[in-house]
């Protein structure tokens, strides 16, 4: 059972969205701007981290447990017109592919599903990867996954899944991340590989304002946008060389 209800007030029922991963810094950032936009958040977390989420505590519905668990999945998604996936591909125990897999069995239908990976996800295959990224996906990848902390392979295959499935889905692609203060929503490619994405850095709190920003953007679904921060020197300097609309 969730925690935390809160009760809305009478006339046009809000639209409601659901953060999976909602105690970590990413999914705290979502379920602050998920507030300030006025949405209704339920979010799932870890029982061990439901304390993170106090700042929250009556403003938010929690339900507290694994977020690969189908049951736990299904009551916090039912009735959201929006699901929010943080895919952590944590442990070597298809944690990442069976949150995806579980979003994608209970969200009802023609709700939108946003996904969070990082640049080594690919969906056409055309992405052009330095080799500091190459070297993070064949050398930390593997050990991660030796000293059983992470499966990068069991993300990509959770967006694998994503892409092969009938619903609304996007998948954002972050750069490299730091703490600060918002510099506004961030800039995205198709590719990585594209000039504007050189800088490779955003704001953590710039990613998550991408992606609650992109529940009501249509032209991002079925889309896999690579982003990077607005104000770093590669987005400023692709601005200066395109023409205003």
């Amino acid at each position: 059972m969730g925690t935390g209800l809160v009760q809305g007030a009478s006339g046009p029922a809000r639209q409601k969205v659901c953060i999976i991963g909602a105690s970590g810094k990413l999914g705290q950032y979502l379920v602050q701007h998920a507030l300030d936009r006025g949405y209704e958040v339920v979010g799932v977390c870890r029982p061990a981290s439901v304390s993170k989420l106090d700042a929250f505590e009556g403003r938010i519905t929690l339900f507290p447990g694994a977020t690969d668990d189908g049951g736990v999945i299904e009551r916090a998604v039912d009735g959201c017109d929006g699901v929010l996936t943080v895919l952590v591909p944590r442990g070597v125990h298809d944690y990442a592919s069976g949150t995806a897999q579980a979003v994608l069995d209970h969200a009802r239908p023609g709700a939108r599903l946003l996904f969070s990976c990082g640049w080594h996800i690919t969906l056409d295959g055309r992405d052009v990867y330095s080799w500091k990224i190459k070297a993070l996906v064949k050398l930390a990848g593997p050990l991660a996954r030796l000293v059983r902390f992470a499966d990068l392979d069991n993300q990509v295959d959770a967006c694998r899944r994503v892409f092969a499935s009938d619903t609304r889905w996007i998948v954002v692609r972050g750069s490299d991340l730091e703490e600060g203060d918002s510099q506004g929503l961030p800039v995205w490619s198709r590719h990585v590989g594209d000039p504007i994405l050189k800088s490779n850095l955003t704001r953590r709190i710039d990613f998550a304002l991408f992606l609650i920003a992109a529940i009501g953007n249509d032209e991002l679904v079925h889309e896999a946008p690579a982003i990077v921060g607005r104000q770093t020197p590669s987005a400023l300097a692709h601005a200066a060389i395109t023409p205003a609309p």
